[in-house]
């Protein structure tokens, strides 16, 4: 196992859909391992195959919650069923989503309150569970990270020109830029 750097913002693989897994093999499992472990190391509570350069549909997780799911898991070509998302303004204080290739920024965003999961393990048996509340938006989070969004491009006004403007003042949007969980300082301060 190995921790990974993770891209941030411009790096072309997070902005690709990312490919189905075709093979649950030891190659396979290693990835999930050095996700678990970069996820860990980077004190997240999701990590995409994406945001560490790879470019297939998995996520890792790991999120305490009340819906009777393993708090830590992984999710192979994952498919989400949501509920309707509220069209209400979100709440900057209940509602704010960071993200690991967006380091030390967050802002408020609407998710659905409930998301049905499904897809497989990383030895290929099929997962099949329900999400609400922060379990729900963690994994809307990390599948939106499968179809190259990230939810930053999901904000509305005003804080899509808030992050516009940390966006360019960062110098993000280009490739080429990482950060090391464990080695470089936490971007959220943990």
């Amino acid at each position: 196992m190995s921790i990974r750097p993770i891209c941030i913002y411009g790096e072309p693989v997070l902005h690709t859909r990312a490919q189905e897994v075709t093979h649950f093999d030891d190659e396979l499992r290693s990835l999930i391992a050095d996700m678990h472990e970069t996820m860990d190391a980077s004190n997240g509570v999701g990590l995409a195959a994406p945001q560490i350069g790879v470019g297939l549909r998995i996520f890792t997780y790991l999120f305490d919650n009340e819906d009777g799911v393993p708090p830590r898991g992984v999710l192979v070509n994952p498919v989400l069923t949501l509920s309707k998302v509220s069209g209400a303004a979100p709440d900057p204080e209940d509602e704010e989503e960071g993200c690991l290739s967006v380091p030390g920024l967050g802002f408020p965003l609407k998710r659905a309150e409930y998301a049905r999961v499904q897809g497989f393990d990383g030895d290929g048996n099929e997962i099949d569970f329900e999400a609400t509340g922060w379990f729900a938006r963690v994994m809307q989070h990390e599948f939106d990270h499968l179809n190259s969004t990230l939810y930053v491009d999901r904000l509305v006004s005003p804080w899509n020109r808030r992050w516009t403007k940390a966006k360019k003042k960062l110098e993000w949007g280009v490739p080429g830029n990482t950060w090391m969980p464990g080695v470089d300082p936490d971007p959220f301060g943990h």
